[in-house]
């Protein structure tokens, strides 16, 4: 029997319940694929426009690092324009943080969504596939009083056999969701991270060349 026959008899032999499990396995995968790429873009952008952006500001040339990064698609881009735009007038290092901060706010979100229902699928086809293990179980021991004695046995050894299918297959997906919800939070959490470095980086190079501008005045 090759893997595909093998796998195709598995599927018919479990029930109805497989195909949910299935369904949610296929949703919690294109998820799981969307967020990886929504983050390994995101951490690939930050760290692209940083780059650009550290020495610009470290230069004093505010225009253009305000220029370049209200136009960007990074994350970190939205967070050095709104402190940016709060020195366009007279401000402390607190107002210009909690602009900063109000940036972070808005992209802490993005970051997050979604990832937490792959946790919530892991549960869900755990419960699902014990379900369908409950479900198989009844109707092998229903069918196995309507059998010669002689014969139950050995049918019940099969209902058990295919009933354990559901379970089997669920905790087979469950685990590895486990596994991705928790690379994928810490992949955000990198991220996140990240973002706050470069936040106290941008305030403190701020600060600096405020307090080295302050005698010529």
């Amino acid at each position: 029997m090759s893997v595909f026959e093998f796998a195709v008899k598995f599927v018919q032999d479990s029930g109805m319940f497989i195909y949910v499990s299935m369904l949610i396995m296929a949703v919690g995968l294109a998820i799981a694929i969307e967020r990886y790429i929504f983050l390994q873009r995101a951490r690939s952008q930050n760290r692209k426009l940083w780059a650009q952006v550290l020495p610009m500001l470290q230069s004093g040339r505010f225009k253009e690092v305000y220029h370049l990064a209200s136009e960007s698609d990074a994350a970190i881009g939205k967070i050095v324009a709104n402190g940016l735009a709060r020195m366009q007038s007279p401000a402390r290092r607190e107002d210009i943080d909690a602009a900063m901060e109000e940036g972070m706010m808005e992209i802490v979100p993005r970051l997050e969504k979604r990832t937490h229902y792959i946790a919530t699928f892991a549960n869900v086809i755990t419960l699902v596939g014990l379900l369908g293990t409950i479900v198989g179980l009844i109707k092998g021991f229903t069918a196995v009083a309507q059998v010669n004695p002689a014969e139950k046995a050995e049918m019940l050894s099969a209902s058990i056999s295919i009933a354990m299918n559901n379970t089997a297959f669920a905790l087979t997906v469950a685990i590895p969701f486990l596994l991705i919800h928790a690379f994928l939070q810490a992949r955000t959490g990198e991220i996140v991270d990240g973002l706050e470095a470069a936040k106290i980086s941008f305030l403190n190079v701020v600060q600096r060349l405020k307090a080295e501008a302050a005698p010529a005045r």
